[in-house]
């Protein structure tokens, strides 16, 4: 059913996020402006999109073609790469444990930003390729001015505007921000060995530092640092850095040679007040930034849009009121509030000297290593929010 209002929905930003949400509303609603100038092609980091975010990729019709530039993910490791005096033990998480072909899959950007651009210019959104510069409440609408002299009496906006959102500020959402004394280098290398879909995380005490599988004899790597250690590390050949990658994975996929030249990226953390307001409803990184760790930042973002899309009412009633700005907030919070948490407390937990962080992580991974249960909890917790409770009730009931 298509919902048909004559004023428009706007979605602020066309990042990858901006871009999945307009296509997938233009797919209910028949007025949606897609607002914002699209990314180029340059950006050469991947992302990594877990089964769940790829099933709704598919519903909307943007993974057949995607899914021939992607590289599947079907195990995860974390080891130890640290020389602390308390080492945590080896953790493998098989996606055939849960039932699952893979965990998801690993996407280069420019494949997504292709991808995306070409289905935006097939559906029925309205592209405006400019940045929004201000925004005004109006009774019952916003109204929307963008930097080419264009203005929208918008219904609701979709916040997809990155961290610095300007359409959170103008709904009045405050935001929490911190950062981080690390930097994320991105880089992507061949190897002389099968990754046969492994993806490993090595826990150092700077940080992470995971490969990710592509297409292949090639993977993508994030290697979180400290800034002064990512100024030397960018500073190196790409024949010195490949040295220093493959020792830092004790040669485990054989010669490295580094593809793709390295980027680097400060890390910060933001989360919001809440999650919608005044008509405007954030998604992406208007309403969460965290460390890249555990692949779930664009997956997160898509489990906005989703949530976005079971909120808002197709019957052709006002899509801005209370009860849906209530709604959407009642159902992002836990999920954006735990994960953001969950994350920062295991980068923390890396960063930390103190003994008794050290050895609560290590316990814990000792935990997941030993008890299957668990191990399949957190697996399935960390594909779906609240999947793991009901898995391990199911799981508990055919153990007896």
């Amino acid at each position: 059913m298509t919902s048909t209002r004559t004023d428009p929905i706007v979605v602020a930003g066309a990042g990858h996020v901006g871009l999945i949400a307009a296509i997938a509303l233009a797919q209910s609603f028949d007025n949606v402006v897609s607002l914002g100038v699209l990314p180029e092609g340059s950006d050469k980091r991947t992302t990594a999109l877990m089964m769940p975010a790829i099933k709704f990729l598919r519903q909307i019709g943007l993974w057949e073609n995607i899914e021939p530039h992607a590289a599947r993910i079907t195990t995860m490791r974390i080891l130890d790469g640290t020389n602390r005096l308390i080492r945590s033990p080896a953790v493998t998480f098989e996606a055939s444990e849960i039932d699952e072909q893979a965990f998801g899959y690993n996407i280069p950007n420019v494949t997504l930003t292709s991808v995306l651009g070409d289905a935006l210019k097939n559906s029925t959104a309205k592209h405006v390729s400019a940045s929004a510069t201000h925004y005004h409440p109006i009774e019952n609408a916003i109204a929307v001015e963008a930097s080419d002299g264009s203005m929208f009496t918008a219904n609701i906006v979709i916040a997809a505007d990155g961290r610095s959102s300007l359409a959170r500020e103008a709904a009045g959402i405050s935001a929490r921000t911190w950062s981080y004394n690390q930097t994320a280098i991105v880089l992507s290398f061949s190897h002389t060995r099968d990754h046969h879909d492994i993806s490993t995380e090595f826990h150092t005490e700077q940080g992470p530092f995971t490969q990710v599988p592509l297409p292949g004899k090639r993977s993508s790597l994030v290697w979180v640092t400290t800034p002064a250690h990512a100024v030397e590390l960018l500073e190196l050949t790409r024949d010195q850095l490949a040295t220093r990658v493959e020792e830092r994975m004790q040669s485990m996929l054989g010669a490295v040679t580094v593809d793709v030249d390295p980027q680097s990226w400060p890390l910060s953390g933001l989360v919001p007040t809440s999650f919608a307001r005044n008509r405007v409803f954030l998604a992406g990184e208007s309403a969460h930034v965290f460390p890249p760790i555990g692949a779930q930042g664009l997956n997160l973002g898509v489990r906005d849009i989703e949530t976005l899309l079971e909120t808002l009412p197709v019957d052709g009633m006002d899509l801005g009121t209370a009860s849906v700005i209530s709604t959407y907030n009642r159902k992002r919070s836990p999920d954006i509030i735990a994960r953001t948490g969950a994350v920062d407390a295991l980068n923390r937990s890396l960063l930390s000297d103190f003994l008794p962080v050290q050895i609560v992580r290590s316990g814990g991974l000792e935990l997941l290593r030993a008890f299957s249960p668990l191990r399949g909890f957190v697996m399935r917790e960390g594909l779906r929010p609240g999947s793991g409770f009901r898995f391990s009730r199911k799981d508990t009931a055919r153990d007896h």
